[in-house]
């Protein structure tokens, strides 16, 4: 059984959206949201999946979530069956963090063989099972910064991002809150030595004003260094709501 995200109307959080971040922005894809995560970044935009009452973490919304009310258990079967009804042959899984219950993703995959393209978000913290380094499988890579709130020791594990740097369908995605992130993403790279081409930086933001008043400089800091830009399309379109 793999643990899903629920909506308020408790209804698991698989829709159909345009792919709003990373390497296939603009794309029309299903999204799958996974409960869970491994880390706790104090400016997470689905707090819901793993800020659970009674835990220690904090947030900046300084809110705690019931898990019983936040998430579900389906079998893969269950969702692949949602997953079907929509005309796309795109998936994203994300979360939390989605590579925490590889056993039941590979056991999902094998029952969507008309989706061409599958795309996981992940933290970068965990290596992926052999099962799921595929030409169809792509992952959307975002090692967390500083500006997560997190120690370094939990939030970066070069053995794992290194693997992902030999992984051709991989690309890296920084979420970036000021202009001192740069140094530790320029460290970063130069430790893993990625190209700049395979790294993408995206504002940190909720809302439209704050994404605009970060896009300004960071679109100059991407041309300086041959990055890439990437907005927060489903925010700019419909704002901080939910399954969009």
């Amino acid at each position: 059984m793999m643990k899903v995200a629920r909506l308020a109307d408790g209804s698991p959080e698989i829709f159909h959206t345009l792919q709003g971040e990373g390497q296939s922005l603009g794309a029309p894809a299903v999204f799958l949201r996974l409960s869970q995560c491994n880390l706790h970044c104090h400016w997470c935009d689905t707090p819901y999946t793993w800020n659970w009452e009674k835990t220690p973490w904090e947030h900046q919304d300084g809110v705690k979530f019931q898990r019983a009310k936040e998430s579900l258990e389906l079998s893969s079967q269950e969702i692949a069956e949602l997953i079907s009804q929509h005309q796309c042959d795109r998936v994203v899984i994300t979360g939390g963090e989605p590579l925490l219950q590889q056993k039941e993703l590979i056991e999902l995959i094998k029952q969507l063989p008309q989706i061409s393209t599958i795309e996981f978000e992940t933290n970068g913290t965990i290596i992926p099972h052999p099962e799921l380094i595929t030409p169809s499988i792509f992952f959307n890579v975002s090692p967390k910064l500083a500006n997560s709130g997190m120690k370094t020791d939990l939030r970066i594990n070069f053995e794992a991002l290194k693997f992902f740097r030999d992984q051709s369908n991989a690309v890296f995605k920084f979420v970036v809150c000021d202009e001192d992130d740069l140094a530790e993403i320029l460290q970063i790279q130069a430790t893993l030595e990625i190209a700049s081409s395979r790294i993408i930086l995206m504002p940190e933001g909720r809302d439209q004003e704050t994404l605009a008043q970060r896009a300004q400089w960071l679109a100059e800091v991407c041309l300086t260094h041959a990055f890439r830009f990437s907005p927060r399309l489903h925010v700019i379109l419909w704002g901080n709501e939910r399954a969009r």
